[in-house]
């Protein structure tokens, strides 16, 4: 049965290893981190440009969680509402780099890495997206790999080994 939500959208099958999504940009103020850090990483160096400058990070920066989230959103902006993405299953290798600055402007690119078919659930197509996020001055931000369900447009078609 088709679902009539995803069936003009991208499916599994037509997504490719190698893929890249660009991503941003989005320029960071102060206002956009102490409302991200009041309400989900209250520390001083997300709070507050004293106790921020007097910090390892040297001055106002986000919330490596915000950075994430920013990233997320870009992703689904120029991806996910594209395809028929069935929700995501987690990610891995998360790494932090460099702060994102106030001022900041973080973009950058979104690589898919691996496809596969979902041996028990003939419907499902498991991507891995791999995220290179970076500031204005090209220096990398945060990496991670990201795994997401894609709806299959034709179940019934078979799974190769090699897809599974």
């Amino acid at each position: 049965m088709t679902n009539t939500i995803t069936k003009d959208r991208r499916h599994f099958e037509d997504l490719a290893v190698g893929e890249t999504i660009a991503l941003g940009p989005r320029t960071v103020s102060k206002a956009d981190i102490i409302e991200f850090a009041t309400e989900f990483d209250p520390f001083p160096f997300h709070l507050d440009e004293k106790a921020a400058k007097e910090s390892l990070l040297g001055g106002l920066a986000s919330s490596g969680w915000q950075t994430g989230a920013l990233s997320l959103r870009m992703l689904v902006d120029a991806f996910l509402s594209k395809v028929a993405s069935m929700g995501g299953l987690g990610f891995t290798d998360l790494k932090w780099k460099r702060p994102l600055m106030k001022g900041d402007t973080l973009s950058g690119i979104a690589t898919i890495t691996s496809l596969r078919r979902s041996a028990s659930h003939a419907n499902m197509g498991i991507i891995t997206i791999g995220f290179d996020m970076r500031n204005q001055k090209n220096q990398q931000v945060m990496t991670l790999n990201l795994t997401n369900l894609v709806e299959v447009r034709d179940p019934s078609a078979a799974v190769s080994e090699a897809a599974q």
